[in-house]
């Protein structure tokens, strides 16, 4: 797979991962509110909590200079997700970190493009950031996102799997398994 940096983003083959423009707040709201967006999420999100996400992304963006990029396939669609990398702000067992995420929607799974814009998040951070490892963490049940992981060379580490400390005790979404790739992983040579 090829990928470019340019002043407008990340390029794939087919993606193109960018910052956010006021046009993506629709859409974005919609996949928000999609119950099989959000099926391994505590909650669907509100129109408001959905714009809010969006300005948290932006000032991950400005602080760090990396984060969750609007994801768009050109000629086909202008916005279909986020993928990307941040730093969780939270505590854990293995924070601080960087994790690699994604959030698609429903009408564009199974076509290879999570794990396609995931890989050019893992190129970019082992490479421009110089990063020594990424994580990733989902709860049990959501196999796609774990099909993701395993698919980008990631190692599933059961001893680390954990409660997510912003899901309620005892909610049954609160277990969490983490996942991880090291720069150095004989997967991640072969694919970078």
């Amino acid at each position: 797979m090829a990928t470019h940096q340019t002043a407008h983003g990340i390029t794939t083959d087919r993606l193109l991962l960018r910052r956010w423009r006021p046009g993506d707040a629709e859409p974005f709201a919609r996949l928000n509110a999609d119950p099989r967006v959000m099926e391994h999420f505590p909650s669907m999100s509100t129109r408001e909590e959905s714009d809010q996400l969006i300005r948290r992304i932006e000032d991950h963006f400005d602080q760090y200079g990396f984060g969750l990029w609007a994801v768009e396939v050109p000629g086909l669609a202008d916005f279909i997700g986020f993928v990307g990398l941040r730093i969780p702000p939270w505590d854990a067992s293995f924070t601080p970190c960087v994790e690699v995420g994604w959030r698609l929607s429903a009408e564009f799974w199974g076509r290879g493009y999570a794990t396609e814009a995931a890989r050019a998040a893992l190129e970019f951070g082992f490479r421009s950031l110089n990063l020594t490892e990424i994580v990733s963490f989902t709860v049990p049940g959501n196999v796609r996102s774990r099909r993701v992981m395993e698919r980008l060379g990631m190692m599933h580490v059961p001893e680390l799997d954990f409660d997510h400390p912003m899901v309620a005790p005892g909610h049954p979404l609160v277990r969490h398994v983490f996942y991880r790739i090291r720069r150095d992983s004989e997967t991640l040579k072969t694919q970078l």
